[in-house]
């Protein structure tokens, strides 16, 4: 199992080439294969190779998380189990890694649990949530069931009543909604986005709609929201 946690916890005085390495030297991997792996993983984090003989100290917060991860990956575990690993970041910085980590975890294939007191990632991130209260699980299922089908009022209040619409947008993106064959002229907007993040700026702003341009592709054609607090949300 890989383990990443919120305080990330990168050896000081070890280089990120060797921090990636601690776990495939403690299994006697070869120096070539070990090389070869820090490659490979600092490439799929986004590391440029000009990183590897820093040291954390002479890393920003994102990168030093972003070796964290890969450290946690080295060995190509099945499953990885992440901490907080967000807790500690700026918001563009912890959008940025949420979003790599989805793009990893649909790469790689492997079990990913993800411990959050976020809601609003765990609903972005998960396939299925385990809710807990005091040690004890309270209901798990996939973001869709627990938010509309919640087992008892605990679930129901931290979920958010008031919040259910919205919350409702964090599960789809703006890829789940777009017209291929059309284009419109708008701000460009990432297939990744979720309906939350890209429909509230767009309704403060009063914009009818966004749309991507030639390198975009998809468009966002109209997003709108209707009802009080707690009603329904049309896209």
């Amino acid at each position: 199992m890989g383990y990443a946690i919120q305080s990330i916890g990168l050896f000081p005085h070890w280089s990120v080439a060797q921090n990636i390495a601690t776990v495939p030297q403690l299994q006697k991997w070869s120096r070539a294969r070990i090389d070869d792996r820090i490659d490979e993983l600092m490439a799929l984090l986004g590391l440029e190779p000009n990183l590897r003989e820093r040291y954390p100290h002479q890393l920003s917060g994102g990168q030093q998380q972003r070796v964290g991860v890969a450290r946690a990956l080295a060995a190509d575990p099945q499953v990885l189990l992440m901490d907080e690993p967000f807790g500690a970041l700026d918001p563009v910085t912890r959008g940025a890694l949420q979003q790599e980590m989805t793009r990893i975890h649909r790469l790689l294939g492997r079990t990913i649990v993800l411990v959050t007191h976020d809601i609003d990632e765990a609903l972005r991130l998960a396939e299925h949530l385990v809710l807990m209260d005091h040690g004890e699980v309270v209901q798990q299922g996939n973001p869709l069931t627990m938010l509309t089908r919640p087992a008892n009022d605990f679930v129901r209040q931290f979920f958010g009543r008031s919040e259910l619409g919205v919350r409702l947008l964090s599960l789809r993106s703006v890829a789940d909604y777009v017209r291929r064959e059309e284009r419109a002229e708008g701000e460009a907007l990432a297939e990744e986005m979720t309906l939350t993040r890209c429909a509230l700026p767009v309704c403060r702003a009063g914009m009818r709609g966004a749309a991507g341009d030639e390198h975009a592709g998809p468009a966002l054609r109209h997003a709108a929201f209707s009802g009080s607090a707690g009603g329904g949300v049309n896209v």
